[in-house]
């Protein structure tokens, strides 16, 4: 796996308290992961500003580089990202799941893929082995459960807190460390002209109504555990019979109206 063209892609994190610029966490565990897969051959790959000191912390975790496609924040990342990786030949690319600041949609990865014509896998773990052009994965699932999957070089990984913990960056390799700019067509990025930014915040949990006489039964409610008899796994189905699933529990959620 050392001999792989592995290529990282990193963006500009926020503190969730201070909201300070920093290395993204799952950027960050994606670094990692290529690190412990190609070493020293990784490389990394930031669209966005090279004077941005928050980049230099990436490089504290052992890089000797970063290339960095240099545009303003508000251009498309999306074109220059995908010409890049056409003319760079990477086998297996690696990103967070979703950016921590911009727009946060997390939907690069599929849009990444769809436009190289590369198969995506969603919450990568492990890269287990790779034989004759095909990779062994882990997929992380809800629960703590894991799925092995075997997929076709080249293709995309996005990584969630599943993945390996991100090594502390250290002081002296980021100073050292070169952010390589490199000019780019700039494509404008017409829906975040017109798009109105607001910080993200998770949704109220509706709380279960308890209906109990006495103090054991109420102590028994609280504590039991929850379990979700609603869902359902599709496997070895058709597509047509997996989208209809997918368009009635968009229905049932009130998704689809």
């Amino acid at each position: 796996m050392a001999e792989l063209n592995i290529i990282t892609l990193v963006s500009i994190g926020a503190h969730p308290t201070s909201g300070r610029a920093r290395r993204a966490e799952q950027d960050a565990r994606a670094v990692e992961l290529g690190l412990r897969l190609a070493g020293e051959r990784l490389q990394v790959l930031h669209a966005g500003d090279p004077a941005d000191e928050a980049l230099r912390a990436y490089l504290g975790m052992g890089l000797a580089e970063i290339a960095v496609l240099e545009q303003p924040k508000h251009a498309d990342a999306l074109p220059v990202l995908t010409e890049y990786l056409r003319d760079a030949g990477a086998q297996l690319v690696l990103t967070g799941s979703q950016a921590e600041t911009g727009e946060g949609s997390g939907m690069l990865p599929f849009l990444l893929a769809e436009q190289l014509g590369w198969p995506l896998v969603v919450g990568l773990a492990e890269v287990e082995s790779v034989e004759n052009g095909v990779a062994q994965v882990l997929q992380a699932l809800p629960r703590g459960q894991r799925r092995r999957l075997r997929v076709r070089l080249p293709f995309l990984a996005s990584v969630d807190n599943a993945a390996p913990a991100a090594r502390q960056s250290a002081f002296g390799p980021a100073r050292r460390g070169l952010l390589k700019a490199q000019e780019v067509a700039l494509v404008a990025d017409a829906l975040l002209g017109e798009a109105q930014l607001q910080p993200a915040r998770p949704r109220p949990k509706r709380l279960k109504v308890i209906k109990a006489k006495t103090g054991a039964e109420r102590m028994k409610a609280a504590t039991a555990k929850a379990s979700g008899g609603g869902g359902q796994v599709l496997k070895d189905v058709s597509p047509q019979a997996g989208a209809e699933a997918i368009f009635k529990l968009l229905l049932d959620e009130g998704v689809l109206r």
